[in-house]
């Protein structure tokens, strides 16, 4: 086990509050989560990786997205766990969020909690025993996300929402970054946001994909509190900046929810 720290212990306690309040809440109105920000590190100059990061959380980012592909499950290969790794100990604060986009994921999840994970997302698609899978990660001290693709229904995880942190849905067909959002996507969050309302959770609904100034507004009024954003803030310009203006446009968006 890993000793006591009282950074690690507060940084937990600050990650569990938007559930906390949620539960605290039940049976009163619905309150909407927290909206926050989760750069992806896709889009980073891996040669300034540290440095990048930093400046995204200073203007605002709330949790690192490390997109680890093993050019199989999608036609691109990224990063392992030695990146991971070697963030941790440059941003030993920082949430990371490492979204699986492999096969066989289960061979791998060890090594992700290992690298300084705090968050481990895998595909519906990916995993013949998700139900498992979803253990496997919540085994190594790890908060668990499901993510589906663009062609994935919401209903393929109803089974597993009552045990997963967040759920991602992908705006975009996995792989590459800096693509098209996909419009179709706003039905999907609208859907899980209801589930979510009906059942009582309060899984966070993740977006992944497309996420920039022109469509940030819609993706929040659909639903979803956690944004994936790679090209709209490491693309080009200050990063610090671009962070913090598409935050500002996402909180903005509240404002006007149905």
């Amino acid at each position: 086990m890993r000793g006591f720290s009282f950074e690690s212990h507060f940084s937990a306690s600050i990650e569990e509050l938007p559930r906390i309040i949620c539960f605290l809440w039940k049976g009163k109105q619905p309150l909407p989560m927290t909206i926050e920000l989760a750069p992806s590190i896709l889009s980073a100059n891996f040669a300034r990786l540290g440095e990048e990061a930093k400046a995204a959380l200073d203007g605002g980012g709330a949790v690192l997205h490390c997109d680890v592909m093993d050019g199989h499950f999608v036609p691109n290969i990224t990063i392992g766990p030695l990146v991971v790794a070697s963030l941790r100990k440059a941003l030993p604060n920082a949430i990371l969020d490492c979204h699986l986009m492999i096969e066989n994921p289960d061979e791998f999840i060890p090594a992700f909690a290992e690298a300084g994970a705090n968050w481990i997302g895998v595909h519906q698609e990916a995993c013949r025993h998700l139900h498992r899978t979803l253990q496997l990660i919540a085994s190594h001290g790890c908060r668990s996300g499901v993510v589906l693709n663009p062609a994935t229904p919401v209903h393929m995880v109803d089974e597993v929402l009552d045990m997963v942190h967040h759920v991602l849905i992908m705006s975009v067909n996995p792989g590459f970054g800096a693509q098209e959002f996909i419009p179709g996507a706003l039905q999907k969050i609208k859907t899980l946001a209801e589930v979510r309302e009906e059942l009582g959770l309060s899984f966070r609904i993740e977006v992944d994909g497309g996420v920039a100034l022109d469509t940030v507004g819609d993706v929040v009024r659909a639903g979803a509190d956690l944004l994936v954003a790679g090209n709209a803030v490491f693309g080009k310009g200050n990063v610090r900046e671009n962070a913090k203006k598409l935050l500002e446009a996402a909180r903005s968006a509240t404002l006007t929810r149905a």
